[in-house]
């Protein structure tokens, strides 16, 4: 549980740094830039523990597949909410077979 919280706040803070500064197009790109990387740094800050937590409960790809289940979550409140762009159907189509290939990956064959 400790990894899905971590990598959960991870994609918080990468959310906001890859996406935040789209609200504010008219600031100068360098300091868009900056203000990113300090974001991402954060990011990173949860993200490398999350992966060495989960890493041996969960293998590589395990991992992978974990962390963009939680990115398109995450991604679909921001936009709501931050954003304020709708959530269409063929994004949650789109997202839903995203989803199927969770199956693919932790179905022990």
């Amino acid at each position: 549980m400790k990894t899905i919280i971590l990598l959960t706040v991870s994609n918080v803070f990468m959310t906001f740094a890859w996406y935040g500064h789209l609200k504010y197009r008219g600031s100068p790109l360098f300091k868009v830039i900056l203000i990113s990387w300090f974001i991402a740094f954060v990011e990173y800050c949860f993200q490398v523990p999350a992966n060495r937590i989960g890493y041996g409960q969960y293998t590589g790809a395990q991992l992978k597949t974990i962390q963009e289940v939680i990115t398109l979550v995450v991604f679909c409140v921001f936009s709501i909410f931050y954003l304020k762009e709708d959530l269409r159907w063929n994004y949650i189509v789109g997202f839903f077979f995203i989803l199927a290939a969770v199956f693919f990956v932790f179905k022990k064959w």
